[in-house]
């Protein structure tokens, strides 16, 4: 069973916006992780990639090791059919994992359907086209109204509570942006997701930034959810208290 969460209602989340500082640690990070994701780490082609991911798959590792009691580098895990991973041995565990730039965020809770995503906001010219491909109707048109100068955030808060719902569901964007649709008058509900998810009240979106330009949510599908933060320093893990 787990160890530190005390309620199911909780969702602990870690973060760090420097990556890099823990690269002195590759070594150690290296030696936990397994076959398949050692594998994983040949087929970069770029050293910060790479480096990245063996960071952060070390570091998930450690987090997860302490809700279980086990050793990291003993933890197992499996895929789902479209690739989700958890824990063989633990699967009442839910986590995930979600990277952009040089930081990283990693959330965890018991028995739930999570996820979690970060982005990094950029000025770009291409948000229209992303809107009238992944937005529905009704956050289309709220988009649409704002003025010029808020458009661009406002588009990061829809994107990251959409990505997060799919990661949650474990189907990835397969599942269609434009399927799970939040509300504009209130960007912690979703006004539909699709059929096969259950009705759009039993989801729950908690949004949060790690900096001015880092925003990020959780999503899982429980109602009333509370996070706790904890944090990646270069030598430990600090758990929520």
């Amino acid at each position: 069973m787990c160890k530190r969460l005390i309620n199911k209602a909780q969702v602990d989340v870690y973060t760090t916006t420097s990556v890099s500082s823990f690269y002195h640690r590759h070594a150690h990070y290296l030696s936990l992780l397994d076959a398949n994701e050692r594998a994983v780490t040949e087929r970069f082609k770029f050293a910060q990639v790479r480096d990245n991911y063996i960071v952060a798959h070390g570091l998930l590792r450690e987090t997860l090791a302490n809700y279980i009691n086990e050793p990291a580098v003993q933890l197992k895990f499996s895929k789902t059919e479209f690739g989700k991973p958890f824990l063989a041995d633990y699967p009442e565990l839910s986590f995930n994992m979600s990277h952009s730039g040089n930081s990283l965020a990693i959330a965890v809770a018991q028995q739930c359907q999570l996820g979690i995503d970060i982005e990094y906001y950029k000025p770009r010219d291409t948000w229209a086209g992303l809107v009238k491909k992944c937005f529905a109707f009704e956050e289309a048109d709220y988009w649409h109204s704002l003025d010029k100068s808020e458009q661009g955030r406002t588009f990061y808060q829809f994107w990251v509570r959409k990505e997060a719902f799919v990661k949650a569901d474990g189907k990835g964007i397969t599942l269609g942006l434009n399927q799970c649709v939040i509300n504009p008058a209130d960007l912690n509900d979703f006004l539909r997701v699709p059929e096969t998810c259950g009705a759009a009240d039993l989801w729950h979106i908690d949004a949060f930034s790690l900096s001015t330009d880092i925003i990020a949510a959780v999503v899982c599908d429980k109602k009333s959810t509370v996070l706790r933060f904890g944090n990646y320093s270069p030598h430990r893990v600090n758990f929520p208290s």
